[in-house]
């Protein structure tokens, strides 16, 4: 029983950190980046090449550098995502465009970095070294203590204070002399680290690096964030280990097989019942 739920937690941490980059994109932009599932497996990528070329035989040395090789190699896509990408956009799109635009756009960059993962590193799944992995409850330690520290960044440091200024009103942001275009970078920097953190947690403890690696544990991410209520770091907290939680408890009954179909359920049922999520708060919209 305490192996099984240890698991469940486990599973629900590493959810989380990828959650947490849905929720904080949203909250301050209102933009659901569908790029972000796509940058956690270039992320795991960049932990395997890291882990068998440049850091073989460092042992568990050698996981920890891999792992600041993919939060490097995260980051930095995430940013360009947000400079080429997005940043035009919001410049340029006006009325309803800047709303669908960018959702657009995002599906499109999702679909293009999965297609250049098929060419540059082929189908065939690939491995981090297992015996190298954390231990199932360093992973729930390591995702606590990356949440403490993020829930400590946005409420009590001033670019936290930027980020929740840009989310309300980027325009009166703008006149209190905060830069929205470099909150919104740091935004997407922080929320690509932490999917780099869950790819190494995920690909070193349940499942190979793939071209399509992202969308498994992306849709689960995304699911998480809208149950706890996108835009809440909390929410993303609860979202995760909920789902985490309900697909070791589906994994072990008869109806294994739609694990991913229940948790589909459990988000409709929730937006059903609250709309914003069960920690989301509704806002009111500008028209």
């Amino acid at each position: 029983m305490i192996a099984w739920l240890l698991n469940a937690l486990a599973q629900g941490a590493m959810i989380a950190l990828v959650a947490l980059g849905y929720t904080m994109v949203y909250g301050v932009l209102r933009l659901i980046n569908f790029a972000h599932s796509e940058v956690l497996m270039m992320s795991a990528y960049a932990s395997v090449i890291a882990q068998t070329r440049l850091f073989a035989g460092f042992g568990r040395a050698g996981m920890v550098l891999s792992t600041l090789v993919a939060i490097v190699v995260a980051v930095a896509l995430g940013v360009t995502i947000e400079m080429v990408a997005y940043r035009p956009l919001r410049a340029r799109a006006k009325g309803a465009s800047a709303r669908v635009a960018p959702l657009v756009t995002a599906i499109s960059v999702s679909v293009l970095l999965q297609s250049v993962a098929q060419l540059a590193f082929t189908a065939t799944p690939r491995n981090l070294d297992r015996a190298l992995a954390p231990p199932m409850w360093s992973v729930i330690v390591i995702a606590a203590l990356v949440m403490v520290g993020l829930h400590a960044l946005v409420n009590l440091t001033w670019i936290g204070k930027a980020m929740r200024a840009v989310a309300v009103n980027a325009e009166a942001a703008r006149l209190m002399g905060i830069h929205p275009s470099r909150v919104i970078v740091f935004t997407f920097a922080v929320g690509s680290g932490l999917a780099a953190i869950g790819a190494v947690l995920y690909a070193g403890t349940q499942a190979p690096i793939e071209p399509t690696m992202g969308t498994a544990i992306g849709n689960l991410a995304f699911v998480a964030a809208v149950v706890g209520g996108i835009g809440s770091v909390q929410g993303a907290m609860l979202g995760g280990v909920l789902i985490g939680l309900l697909g070791e408890i589906v994994k072990r009954t008869s109806f294994s097989g739609m694990k991913d179909a229940i948790v589909f359920a459990l988000l409709v049922v929730v937006l059903l019942v609250k709309p914003a999520g069960l920690l989301g708060q509704a806002r009111a919209e500008k028209v």
